[in-house]
């Protein structure tokens, strides 16, 4: 393992290679403890590099067998052989082979980077710097070569071997054993290369290209779950569709392969033509996978399959530039998504994922920019800046020059920087060409670390009918201003007002390029509630003084589905920070307005508007000594108040809902808002009246037909103390005790239980015969869901939360850095507790940095979260 401090690496230092390799041969030879690896590369030197410079290549934890240079053997002083790599002191200054002969233990690699195996399944995840631990390489995303793989296992242990690209011929090797070679005929790097090997079950599926081209889709999944894999399927079939018309993307080999592995350090890795993914983004049946499942799975199929185009064909030029595949591709998923379910439910959706995640990132010690400058571990920059805010740039870049002009940058960018590894500065190269457009000042959103404050006050004038809006953009850093498009509009007494003429707004948005400006609306004939930051135009925080008056007229009135929500959002999180009964009560009595209105017209919207903000945002909008006992009492008092007033109306909208959703299961994005309805009107029943509303929990548990239902009102009962809940618990472990992916959530609901006695129902839970430190999933639902969805007991005054997490991370330094580091972050707001728990979470961070020879990537996290200021 990596443990030295490595100094850090720097954008501006950025240097060609000096060496390129165009083409590699390898021969992989399986077995458990003792895999062989022969890599053949046809190097050349880089005319573009160092002149004379030596040879080295990466290398991590491997073992050198044999090399040799135009089948000549190295000799021993010609070489260097070190924990960092292979150097060679003299290369020649011309094209040549280095064959490379290397050996490691896919067992014994608990990292899960490079070739591991894991259930009998090897498998590899070389994204970032994971082909360095397979063979000595140029591991770097501007070195692009041609891939022949071939792969030999023993035929009972490994019947399937898969590689990148397509398949060329397959056969016998002696009596037990037998081989695959696949050739990936378009250069990539070698953080996009894979190979699996092991006893799989397949579906697959035909499709063909709008360019005529026959692609054979299969999904690979543990024997006996094949049926858990048909909506992965379909939901790559839909991506491929969806690819060519959105966006003119087809896809360029025979075959696609989705492979599912049990452990995994992320959700899924876009190697070219043969995706590995955590088995949680696959495999889904009605009785095991909720509806977020299914649209996750969807969602994240999609998004490894668009990086074929975003992130294969094109890559990034270095590391800092990985929001410009990943920024990128989740905008390319998300639109997917907004295309394959509701619009306005999914852009909602993703902004709370960005305020919850990406807001409070950019707020505390472990912010940076989207670019970043500098780094000492990559894997630690997977960040939500790097793929949420990336993606919000991208989406303000859009809303900036408009759908045609966006369309065709976008494939200005791909003809431009196809075969390629590409930089930011290319990205906005295309959309200046076909625009005739400066962008350098949008640019500056890639360069700024933090969030952007957008403060804004309205003036009305009857006598002129005239109403003035004056903005203001405050930025965390020192600099020119950002160019920010305000999506806008004016909402009168009965809705959006007609007829208002105002100079400077083209097509509902008006750019902000500079400090302040100020918009000028006439025709103006009452006074106006100005509804800004439509469609959430701009990643940044909104100042806007508002009545809860007015914000209840946006709700009941605004055009735009996102600022009715928001609304909804900003009178709710006032009351949890600010209590007060009046208030309190005219929000219920609009809610109920709203969902006489509109609960049963759209019943996905209305569930997020019942949604309250959680304990983490409102903890986010307080500046500091944050107190999460205190907000978790004032939130459970307006849940509580809105389950008692609201009832009548939530019994009515079952009684509506009940033929719907007893019918059979159907993952489809209607019927999900249906349930979802119903489950955030249980969940706020049980908040009124706790006694009902077990009751209720327990008979919907007994009588539910998929999983959504059951892991709802398991949810509820979860958070009501007393004999039904632990009966309840006790028997969905019991039921679902042989499978680990619904064990996972129900691992989570029990980490997030708001009560003092949650952590030693975590230690216990610990010891549960289903529980693994060495899967990742398994700690994520466990400790990541304690940590980072649990503020009560995680940042518990005496510090025993932080302690449970941090012996966590101590422990999984050693096996497990990445999962190690990432559990790391959930201190990352630690600062902003008042002073008790801020003297506590120092102290465990304390504790960790006393143990010797951290992993670089907890290290890293440590550093900078313990960084004064």
């Amino acid at each position: 393992m990596r443990t030295e401090t490595p100094p850090l690496v720097r954008l501006e230092n950025y240097r060609p290679s000096a060496f390129l390799i165009d083409r590699v041969d390898l021969d992989i030879r399986l077995d458990p403890h003792a895999t062989r690896i022969t890599a053949a590369l046809a190097l050349r030197p880089n005319p573009a590099g160092e002149d004379g410079a030596p040879l080295h290549l990466d290398g991590d934890d491997l073992t050198l067998v044999a090399l040799d240079l135009d089948g000549v053997p190295v000799p021993a002083g010609d070489m260097a052989v070190g924990p960092s790599g292979l150097t060679l002191h003299r290369p020649p200054r011309r094209p040549f082979v280095l064959r490379v002969v290397t050996e490691v233990d896919p067992t014994a690699n608990t990292r899960l980077m490079g070739l591991y195996r894991t259930e009998g399944v090897y498998c590899t995840q070389c994204e970032a710097d994971g082909f360095r631990r397979i063979t000595y390489f140029l591991d770097r995303p501007d070195v692009m070569a041609v891939y022949t793989t071939r792969i030999e296992a023993r035929r009972d242990e490994a019947p399937v071997l898969l590689g990148n690209g397509n398949p060329v011929e397959s056969g016998p090797v002696g009596e037990d054993r037998h081989y695959a070679v696949w050739h990936d005929p378009h250069p990539k790097p070698a953080y996009l290369f894979a190979i699996v090997g092991g006893r799989l079950g397949k579906v697959e599926a035909p499709f063909r290209t709008v360019e005529g081209r026959a692609v054979t889709c299969a999904v690979y999944v543990e024997p006996g779950k094949e049926d858990r894999a048909g909506y992965a399927l379909d939901a790559v079939i839909r991506s491929m569709e969806w690819d060519e018309r959105a966006f003119g993307r087809a896809y360029d080999l025979d075959v696609f392969n989705v492979v599912a592995v049990s452990a995994f350090n992320m959700g899924a890795m876009e190697n070219k033509g043969l995706n590995i993914f955590n088995d949680k983004y696959v495999l889904a049946v009605p009785e095991t996978a909720t509806d977020a499942d299914y649209a996750a799975i969807e969602a994240i199929i999609a998004h490894e399959y668009f990086h074929n185009w975003s992130g294969n064909r094109v890559t990034c030029r270095d590391w800092f530039q990985l929001c410009l595949k990943e920024g990128l591709t989740v905008f390319r998923d998300q639109e997917f998504s907004s295309d394959m379910r509701s619009r306005p439910v999914h852009r909602i959706g993703e902004v709370r994922s960005l305020r919850a995640r990406q807001f409070p990132e950019d707020a505390g010690p472990l912010r940076h920019p989207v670019r970043p400058t500098a780094y000492a571990e990559i894997n630690n920059f997977y960040t939500a800046t790097v793929y949420d805010k990336g993606a919000e740039i991208v989406r303000m870049l859009r809303t900036l020059v408009g759908g045609a002009a966006f369309r065709a940058g976008m494939d200005r960018y791909f003809a431009d920087n196809d075969g390629r590894a590409a930089t930011v500065e290319d990205f906005l190269a295309a959309f200046e060409a076909v625009t005739g457009r400066d962008l350098s000042a949008f640019a500056r959103w890639y360069e700024r670390p933090g969030t952007p404050r957008l403060s804004a006050t309205g003036a009305y004038d009857a006598a002129a009918s005239r109403y003035t809006l004056r903005l203001a953009q405050t930025l965390p850093v020192e600099g020119p201003p950002l160019v920010i498009p305000v999506a806008l509009g004016l909402v009168g007494a009965a809705g959006p007002l007609a007829g208002v003429a105002c100079a400077g707004v083209t097509d509902g948005v008006f750019v902000l390029d500079r400090a302040e400006a100020s918009v000028v609306f006439e025709n103006v004939t009452e006074e106006p509630v100005p509804s800004l930051l439509r469609d959430f135009s701009a990643p940044v925080r909104l100042d806007l003084a508002l009545s809860d008056a007015q914000r209840l007229r946006l709700l009941a009135h605004d055009s735009d589905p996102f600022n009715r929500w928001q609304a909804a959002q900003d009178v709710a999180l006032r009351l949890i920070l600010d209590p007060d009964p009046a208030r309190a009560g005219a929000f219920a009595e609009a809610l109920g307005t709203f969902l006489d209105g509109e609960a049963l017209a759209d019943p996905a919207f209305a569930a997020l508007v019942l949604a309250l903000p959680t304990e983490g945002e409102a903890a986010d909008a307080l500046p500091a000594d944050v107190d999460p006992d205190a907000i978790h009492r004032a939130r459970h008092a307006l849940r509580a108040h809105l389950g008692r007033t609201l009832r009548p109306r939530f019994e009515r909208i079952e009684a509506a809902l009940a033929p719907q959703v007893s019918a059979a299961y159907s993952p489809d994005a209607a019927s999900a808002g249906r349930r979802a309805l119903r489950n955030v009107a249980l969940d706020l029943i049980a908040a009124g009246d706790p006694g009902a509303g077990a009751a209720l929990a327990v008979r919907r548990l007994d009588e539910a037909g998929n999983m959504t239902d059951r892991l709802a009102a398991l949810a509820t009962i979860a958070q009501i103390p007393g004999e039904a809940r632990e009966a309840a618990l006790a028997a969905f472990g019991r039921r679902y005790a042989h499978e680990p992916l619904v064990l996972d959530k129900w691992f989570a609901i029990q980490a997030t239980i708001a009560e003092p006695g949650t952590l030693a129902r975590i230690e216990a839970l610990k010891a549960h015969p289903a529980f693994a430190m060495t899967n990742p999933n398994r700690v994520r639902a466990l400790i990541g869901s304690f940590s980072m969805a649990n503020p009560t007991q995680f940042a518990r005054a005496d510090g025993a939360g932080f302690a449970l997490v941090a012996e966590t991370v101590k422990t999984l330094d050693a096996a497990n850095p990445q999962v190690a580091a990432r559990l790391l972050t959930a201190f990352g707001s630690w600062r902003r507790l008042e002073k008790n728990r801020r003297v506590a979470a120092a102290e465990m961070l304390n504790r960790i940095k006393a143990v010797p020879g951290l992993s670089r990537d907890v290290a890293d996290i440590l550093s900078r979260t313990m960084k004064d200021g």
